[in-house]
C-alpha cells in the first residue's frame, strides 16, 4: 500500500463500553470478518479514514507512474519498453479502481483530484526522488513495488468490500512488476561491472525511502492501533518493514549487491534481521512537501489535469448528445 500517516480523526481506540449500540454491532461484524458494504452503516469516522486512506492510494498510483514514464523513451531495448509502457499503464489502472472505491463512499473524484493538485492529500513519499539511470526502474520495481506488495496483499482481507475487492487485480499485477524489476537488477549484476555499479548505486539511493513506505514506527504512529481494529490496516508499519527486510536481504545477496546499512546483521535470537536506524527527520521533510522532487511531481499532475480538460468537456458533451438521442427514440 502506498498510504502513509493516514489519520483516523480519534486519539485512541474507542471502547466498547463508549461504543453506541450501533457501533457496537458495526464492530461485531468486522470482528466476524464480515465485509461492510457502501449502503450499509458505518461510523463516520470509519468513512473518512477510508476516504484518505483509499484516496492516498491511488493518488500514489498516479504520481508514481512519473518517474517511470519518464525512462519509456530510453529504456535500453524495444522489449523493455514494452514492458514499462504496460506496467506504467497498469498503475493508471490501479488508480482508476481505487478512484471508484473512494466514490463509493460519498466522495467525487473531482473533488479527491482538486485535494491532491492543491496539496491538501498526501502520496507516498517514495515518488518525490529522481529516478536518474536505467537501474532505478529495476530498483523501483524490486523495491518500492515489493514493499506496497508486502502492505497490498494483507489488504485483499480488509474490512470495506470494495477495498478488498479492488485489491485482488492490484497485488496480481504488483507481483508482475516486481519481477520486472528484480530481473532488470540480476541482467544488469550479471553485465559489465560498469553495470553492476550502476544496480548497486540504485539499491543505495532507494533503500532507505523504501523502508520509510511502511510508515513512522509503531510508537510514533498513534492512528494505526484504531485503523487495525477497524481492519482496514491489517499489521502494524513495524511488522511490515521488518518483514520486507528479511525478505529482500537474501534478494540482494544472490544478486551480488550489498545493502547500504552497516548496522544490518541476522539476529538468531529474534530470527529476524536487525537493521539500523531511519532517518525520519528526511522523511518528515519529504511528507511536508521538501522533497526533491514534490514541486515537479505535483506540477506534473496539475499540468497534465489542465491539459486534459478538453478531452474531458468532448467526452461529456458525446455522452450528452448520445444520451439526446436515445430518448428522442
Amino acid at each position: 500500500m502506498y498510504a502513509q500517516m493516514v489519520k483516523t480523526g480519534l486519539d485512541q481506540v474507542t471502547a466498547r463500553e463508549q461504543m453506541s449500540p450501533a457501533e457496537q454491532a458495526f464492530q461485531d461484524r468486522i470482528d466476524a470478518d464480515i465485509k461492510i458494504e457502501p449502503k450499509e452503516w458505518m461510523p463516520e469516522a470509519y468513512r473518512k479514514t477510508l476516504i484518505r486512506q483509499i484516496s492516498q492510494h491511488a493518488h500514489s498510483e498516479i504520481v508514481g507512474q512519473l518517474p517511470e514514464g519518464n525512462w519509456i523513451t530510453r529504456a535500453p531495448t524495444l522489449e523493455r519498453k514494452a514492458i514499462l509502457l504496460a506496467k506504467v499503464q497498469d498503475e493508471a489502472g490501479h488508480g482508476l479502481y481505487l478512484y471508484c472505491a473512494a466514490e463509493t463512499l460519498g466522495v467525487s473524484r473531482d473533488e479527491l483530484l482538486d485535494q491532491l493538485h492543491t496539496g491538501k492529500a498526501k502520496y507516498s513519499s517514495i515518488f518525490n526522488y529522481p529516478t536518474l539511470s536505467w537501474a532505478d526502474m529495476g530498483a523501483i520495481g524490486w523495491l518500492v513495488d515489493g514493499a506496497a506488495i508486502m502492505n497490498q496483499v494483507p489488504l485483499q482481507r480488509c474490512s470495506y468490500g470494495p477495498y478488498s475487492r479492488a485489491m485482488v487485480r492490484i497485488c496480481k499485477e504488483e507481483s508482475f512488476h516486481q519481477r520486472q524489476g528484480y530481473d532488470i537488477m540480476m541482467k544488469l549484476c550479471q553485465g559489465t561491472p560498469e553495470q553492476k555499479a550502476m544496480a548497486q548505486n540504485a539499491l543505495d539511493r532507494f533503500w532507505w525511502p523504501a523502508l520509510m513506505m511502511f510508515g513512522p514506527s509503531d510508537a510514533d504512529s498513534v492512528h494505526s492501533v484504531q485503523s487495525m481494529a477497524w481492519k482496514i490496516k491489517m499489521e502494524s508499519n513495524d511488522q511490515l518493514r521488518q518483514r520486507f527486510v528479511d525478505q529482500t536481504v537474501p534478494q540482494a545477496d544472490y544478486l551480488g549487491l550489498t545493502i547500504p546499512d552497516p548496522k544490518l546483521q541476522w539476529n538468531a535470537e529474534r530470527d529476524h534481521y536487525d537493521f539500523g536506524e531511519i532517518d525520519w527527520e528526511e522523511f518528515y521533510q519529504v511528507i511536508k512537501g521538501n522533497g526533491p522532487c514534490n514541486r515537479e511531481r505535483l506540477q506534473a499532475r496539475v499540468d497534465a489535469w489542465e491539459e486534459g480538460a478538453w478531452v474531458r468537456e468532448a467526452s461529456l458533451a458525446h455522452a450528452e448528445k448520445r444520451g439526446a438521442r436515445a430518448q428522442a427514440a
